[in-house]
């Protein structure tokens, strides 16, 4: 940002005693001044090193005043710099053509030395503030990224942008979604062995690892609710073959595990859970939301997994349909299901082509 103590001066003028009169009565206010001796040197310079004011002469050869207003104020790196014109002309039509090219001011020679202090301390002025402005826009920008990412780290992108254009409750009904939970077998058991803090960097480290393969596959991540995982298929924009993305999901799931368990570290077991069908999915309240799922398919897929076996995929007779012609199944059979009673179910072994 701009300081009025040390600016950064450029002198452009071509007669040599102007530059240096220049110079020596800059220096002694203060600023560190540079000259070129005309308008192709002093655009050198201004590339070359920041400028906080250049003092610009009109009449010079080669290149004069006019021309080389018209390329610092066409240069998108360079037309931030403020102009102040010092020149021997002092007619209106040269002073409007100045101010028009994009001058700050005009100051005729010979200069009345109070005065150029004067017009120098208000260009310098309006330039710390407009540093000021950018530096603020900048930071402001910064900051808007980092609430952006936040925000899509909550909730899906297009339900972040409805939710950021109108901020009401969303509520969507999908018809044909298919819907994964997963739960770390006995991991609250750990409680007892290990710190809190240990706990939870595992955690997040599996967590993670399923964070990546839902992108992978082109799944929405709903949320985890201490050591279960839950993910989609087919919302907030629909596919068609989101149960085939989902059982994907659940197989690189259960690989995952086995490679997590190579290590030394005590093994864990994934039990997973698939279901298929409607839904209805939005955001409600106005404090700390998330985007979610309900209806009797996420409570029957939650089902699979709660009755489920330790390092199995249960899927319901509806998923098992969808996905019958190209993943291998067993049929584990009737049991009884907590609120709903009797289902048959089977468990998910792979897909046919790696059988």
């Amino acid at each position: 940002m701009t300081s009025l103590e040390n600016a950064s001066v450029l002198v452009v003028d071509d007669n040599e005693a102007n530059r240096d009169l220049l110079r020596r009565r800059l220096k002694r206010q203060g600023y560190q001044v540079t000259v070129a001796e005309d308008g192709f040197r002093a655009l050198e310079l201004m590339r070359e090193q920041p400028f906080d004011l250049v003092l610009l002469d009109i009449m010079m050869p080669r290149m004069n005043g006019y021309q080389v207003l018209e390329e610092v104020k066409s240069d998108p790196d360079l037309r931030d710099i403020p102009v102040l014109v010092i020149s021997a002309l002092d007619d209106l039509d040269s002073v409007v053509k100045c101010i028009e090219l994009g001058a700050e001011d005009y100051l005729p020679k010979p200069f009345n030395p109070i005065l150029l202090k004067a017009r120098i301390g208000a260009c310098l002025e309006k330039k710390r503030l407009h540093d000021q402005e950018k530096a603020y826009l900048e930071q402001l920008r910064v900051e808007q990224e980092k609430s952006e990412r936040l925000l899509l780290n909550i909730l899906p992108q297009p339900i972040a942008e409805r939710l950021k254009q109108n901020p009401r409750t969303i509520a969507d009904s999908f018809t044909d979604v298919s819907v994964l939970f997963a739960d770390i077998v006995g991991f609250t058991k750990l409680w007892s062995r290990i710190s809190p803090t240990e706990l939870v960097e595992l955690l997040n480290e599996i967590f993670s690892g399923f964070d990546e393969l839902a992108e992978k596959n082109g799944l929405e991540k709903i949320k985890t609710i201490g050591d279960a995982y839950m993910v989609v298929g087919g919302l907030p924009i629909p596919r068609e073959d989101h149960a085939e993305a989902i059982a994907q999901m659940a197989l690189d799931m259960q690989r995952q595990m086995a490679q997590f368990n190579q290590g030394d570290r005590e093994p864990f077991s994934i039990r997973i859970g698939i279901n298929t069908g409607p839904v209805v999915a939005g955001v409600i309240g106005t404090n700390k939301f998330i985007y979610d799922l309900w209806g009797d398919t996420v409570n029957t897929a939650s089902r699979m997994e709660s009755h489920g076996i330790a390092n199995t995929i249960q899927v319901t007779e509806a998923t098992y349909e969808r996905l019958k012609a190209s993943f291998c199944f067993e049929r584990r059979g009737v049991i009884e299901v907590k609120g709903k009673g009797k289902m048959t179910t089977y468990l998910l072994l792979d897909r046919k082509e790696n059988w």
